[in-house]
């Protein structure tokens, strides 16, 4: 059987890159790296690398990602915290459940959710409670 590629690279796109990189260093707790002439700053998420582009440097509009990215983190009340202090807990519902509450979701996973000032969702999760289809 052939093996599957790899992922290796997400992009969020935003407007203001400073800001972006200042935002998701306090969320993620990880200043990342800026990449020099390159409207881009990355950050280092396991194998996958989460890259802050700013598309607003070429005259592009950001646009969020159509569906949720979803985090693994070993201490999920940590990160809610700091989504709480910066104001970006998501005001949705998942499931008829708040989705800014950490709360054990129907698929049996512990999780919290987000939107950033680009409106790109994220989910954190448990990772002593991921489900992966296995």
């Amino acid at each position: 059987m052939a093996k599957a590629p790899a992922l290796f690279r997400l992009i969020l796109q935003v407007d203001d890159l400073d800001r972006a990189s200042e935002f998701y260093a306090k969320l993620l707790d990880d200043p990342g790296r800026r990449i020099p002439r390159a409207s881009r700053h990355y950050i280092d998420c396991g194998p996958v690398i989460v890259a802050l582009v700013d598309v607003a440097a070429g005259g592009e509009e950001a646009k969020p990602n159509p569906d949720y990215i979803y985090f693994a983190v070993g201490d999920l009340e940590r990160f809610h915290a700091r989504a709480t202090d910066l104001d970006c807990l998501s005001e949705e519902d998942v499931h008829g459940v708040s989705a800014a509450e950490i709360v054990v979701r129907p698929w049996g996973e512990r999780s919290f959710y987000v939107r950033d000032p680009w409106g790109n969702r994220l989910c954190f999760v448990d990772e002593q409670t991921l489900f992966t289809g296995r």
